[in-house]
């Protein structure tokens, strides 16, 4: 089994646009901005063996007001700047009554959709994110979860295992928390990166 690092993708690995302190995904390419930090993290958590999955709620696709090809735009852009990153999981469900909800975090749907095809060991993986969603998700996968603070106007309703800065100060905590025996040197089988598009 491998083990993982599911990643949100805005607020953890690229900027989100806030207003009146709630966060909102890029609109446009110009607007999807990485965090320099993230690049590297996701090169250490790589080269130690994990893969490295990212998990993303993008309910203004499936509300008409995004366009899955700008998505895929960016998420293109994310993998040629970070190509530790070899899996992307999008939810578009716009709400939590559309027919693919089991996906739209806090569900777990794009977790486990993901460990049954890359056989991830859940309990021996990780999630990081910046909002509640992400970290009910977690816990309902069976991860640890990691808490990116970014002083949002709204609260958490499930505490995370840990607290942290950003992506990098949360991949280097990951590996403290490794036995060394656990960590592999970039070992685990190559995967071709996948975007999903809209059906």
């Amino acid at each position: 089994m491998n083990r993982a690092v599911f990643l949100d993708r805005d607020g953890v690995l690229n900027a989100p646009i806030v207003r009146s302190g709630k966060p909102y995904p890029p609109q446009t390419l110009e607007e999807f901005l990485i965090y320099p930090e993230a690049v590297e993290a996701c090169v250490l958590l790589r080269q130690r063996g994990f893969l490295l999955v990212v998990v993303t709620n993008q309910p203004d696709v499936g509300r008409g007001t995004q366009s899955m090809e700008v998505v895929a735009a960016m998420h293109k852009y994310l993998q040629q700047t970070i190509p530790a990153i070899e899996w992307i999981e999008v939810c578009t469900a716009p709400d939590d009554s559309a027919p693919d909800a089991y996906r739209r975090k806090p569900a777990p749907g794009m977790v486990l959709d993901a460990a049954k095809v890359l056989e991830i060991d859940l309990a021996h993986s990780y999630l990081v994110g910046d909002r509640w969603r992400d970290i009910d998700c977690g816990h309902a996968a069976g991860c640890t979860t990691f808490f990116v603070e970014r002083c949002y106007n709204e609260e958490l309703r499930r505490p995370p295992h840990h607290y942290v800065a950003n992506l990098m100060e949360a991949a280097k905590l990951i590996l403290s928390l490794e036995p060394p025996s656990s960590l592999s040197d970039d070992s685990m089988l190559t995967i071709t990166p996948i975007i999903p598009t809209l059906t």
